[in-house]
């Protein structure tokens, strides 16, 4: 059944996100980045996605555990190969249609775009290879870990040690209530942070449009649209069909439950921030058994990121199209499953999107300077590409507690 009573309502998070449009667009055009109202605005959106960030790691830790270790074994390999089909094949949906689209618009050619400084991340580092994304799913210290967060290295630990749980039978019975009580404190205090969730969207997006204005968008306009065009007929058609499909949910349904942790994505712009609110909402909302949401979810929030395959797929064809360089279609090909590899394994990378950029580039030949094009607008897109990562998790909960067909 339902919980509506433990969420804030929809309506008080859309006056949240009109508060803080109209808030950072005046920010942006009166005081600037540099005032004393900025600060504070940026001080209170730090906070809130502190708050956030606190209870992840507690959150998925328990959630895995307790789902591996209470599943049933004769279901455990068959949800994990399910949810691992499903992230891998719309991911590849997602950059498949985004090279499709951006061989259509063309968006980079004629492109005459000012350059901006790359990070030093990107400038002075060296970007890992897929053998170290390989290597990052396995932690050789899980509480160096748990220390820095990584998110693939806590959800790979998480569940060996659930499934260990889980055979060693009722001799971990003890074990498996303590992670069942840490999960339960997760939970309140997620409950607790959701309350502040209108004043933490307003002070988000205040923040990103303080900063961003909208000087730096109109050079940027059409390769902007392809990357939103993509997004949304990805989020909009593709991901409801196959919910609707193999989920046996109609799109009106799926969307008015996920609402609030697509409006949660939309400011948080982290897929991880938003874990919390998406697990709530997949469970009392669209009423999926715990013991899925509770392991697809985290897993989701890590590796199925559909929103930034694509974008990656189109930012790469478009700074192509700015040099003048053409890619044949088997480097297009590459391109392609460059894109969801590095989507999938770009979680436990300290800048994450850049530096997966880089890898794509790299694979194609493409000037790793070209990055420098897009900058100016990353952080909007990410706000619209985070939405589209939540709703494939979101869906992959959904059709999987149809496949398997339990309550």
């Amino acid at each position: 059944m339902s919980k509506r009573g433990e969420f804030v309502s929809v309506r008080w998070v859309l006056a949240g996100i009109l508060v803080g449009l109209v808030g950072g667009l005046v920010l942006n055009k009166t005081v600037g980045v540099e005032s004393p109202q900025y600060a504070v605005v940026a001080l209170g959106a730090d906070l809130f996605i502190r708050l956030l960030r606190m209870i992840i790691v507690p959150l998925i830790m328990a959630s895995l555990i307790s789902a591996a270790a209470s599943l049933d074994t004769r279901y455990l390999g068959r949800l994990g190969s399910l949810a691992f089909t499903y992230y891998l094949s719309t991911t590849v949906l997602a950059a498949a249609l985004g090279l499709v689209i951006v061989n259509l618009f063309d968006p980079g050619i004629g492109a005459t775009l000012a350059k901006s400084e790359l990070p030093k991340e990107i400038a002075q580092g060296q970007p890992p290879t897929f053998a170290d994304l390989l290597r990052n799913l396995i932690p050789a210290n899980p509480i160096d870990a748990l220390a820095r967060g990584d998110m693939l290295q806590i959800i790979s630990f998480s569940l060996i040690v659930g499934i260990a749980l889980n055979l060693m039978g009722d001799s971990s019975a003890t074990v498996r209530r303590f992670v069942d009580e840490v999960l339960e404190m997760a939970m309140v205090v997620v409950r607790w942070v959701l309350r502040l969730l209108p004043v933490g969207v307003a002070l988000l997006l205040m923040r990103t449009l303080g900063q961003a204005g909208t000087d730096a968008l109109l050079p940027l306009a059409k390769y902007m649209g392809v990357v939103l065009g993509g997004l949304a007929f990805h989020g909009l058609v593709v991901l409801p069909a196959l919910v609707w499909l193999l989920g046996g949910m109609p799109p009106w349904r799926f969307f008015a439950g996920i609402a609030q942790a697509m409006l949660t994505a939309l400011t948080t712009s982290s897929s991880a921030a938003t874990l919390p609110v998406t697990m709530r909402v997949v469970e009392n909302e669209l009423e999926v058994p715990p013991y899925i949401s509770r392991f697809s979810i985290p897993i989701g929030a890590t590796v199925n990121m559909d929103g930034t395959a694509l974008y990656e797929a189109v930012a790469a064809l478009f700074i192509a199209q700015a040099y003048g360089i053409e890619l044949t279609f088997a480097q297009q090909i590459v391109v392609l499953f460059t894109a969801t590899l590095a989507a999938i394994g770009a979680a436990g990378i300290p800048s994450a999107g850049l530096f997966t950029m880089v890898i794509v580039l790299q694979a194609v030949n493409l000037p790793i300077e070209g990055i420098g094009l897009i900058l100016a607008v990353d952080r909007i897109l990410d706000m619209f590409r985070t939405m589209v990562n939540v709703e494939g998790d979101a869906g992959g909960a959904v059709i999987l507690k149809n496949i398997l067909g339990r309550k």
